[in-house]
């Protein structure tokens, strides 16, 4: 449903009706992606303990996510979460919880690093999963779009939707090429820190560091 729905023919239907893509909107998309966050520490993680193929089931686990967020803008229900305090703060919260179960997770983690990548079909399945998680538990994705993508777009236009759906696969198009980008990038990096307990030790309590300022940062976030 996803690749029909953001499929290349689509965006190509509704740019030709609706005219090219704003560059604004590239533009600030592509900063909003570049700049690490959640996402980019999880699939960080991914690549640099388990290897490419992680790196790459975490960047599609995180684009996934965004789904949800993108649709509950598009139906309206972000404007909802907006002006309920207590949806807000249980979304919230289970978004905090479950970032710092990834921190103490992270920190349980002994040894080496698997020569091996990870080929497994069931942990690729978790990584992805867990990938999702991490983005469906930040309401802030759907006050994000709530407000981001309506600049773009001409509410009283014919297939104005339609055009909002264009923008939304472009922009996980992007997420999707950019984190693949900074795993590909960490697995790479992966052999020279593979055979060192020390480098990974400081490494997984950068990550697990790193994970828990994030839960502390969305737990102080107001909407």
């Amino acid at each position: 449903m996803a690749t029909l729905m953001f499929g290349p023919g689509f965006i190509r239907a509704v740019s030709e009706e609706s005219g090219p893509m704003p560059v604004e909107f590239l533009f600030v998309s592509l900063v909003v992606v570049l700049i690490p966050g959640t996402g980019v520490i999880y699939t960080l993680s991914c690549a640099l303990s388990r290897g490419r193929n992680a790196g790459i089931a975490a960047a599609l686990g995180c684009t996934f996510g965004i789904m949800p967020h993108i649709a509950a803008s598009l139906l309206g229900l972000a404007a909802i979460l907006h002006t309920s305090a207590v949806l807000f703060q249980v979304l919230k919260y289970a978004g905090v919880a479950y970032l710092l179960y990834l921190a103490w997770k992270t920190l349980r983690e002994t040894g080496t690093l698997a020569v091996t990548p990870t080929t497994d079909t069931v942990a690729f399945r978790q990584i992805v999963v867990r990938g999702i998680l991490v983005n469906i538990l930040n309401p802030k994705l759907s006050l994000f779009f709530l407000a981001f993508l309506p600049q773009f777009v001409d509410a009283d236009a014919t297939g104005a939707v339609a055009y909002m759906v264009a923008l939304s696969g472009v922009f996980m198009a992007m997420t999707l090429v950019v984190f693949a980008g900074y795993g590909l990038a960490a697995a790479a990096l992966r052999q020279h820190v593979v055979s060192n307990p020390a480098v990974m030790q400081w490494l997984r309590r950068g990550f697990a560091g790193a994970f828990a300022l994030l839960g502390l940062r969305l737990a102080l976030a107001e909407r």
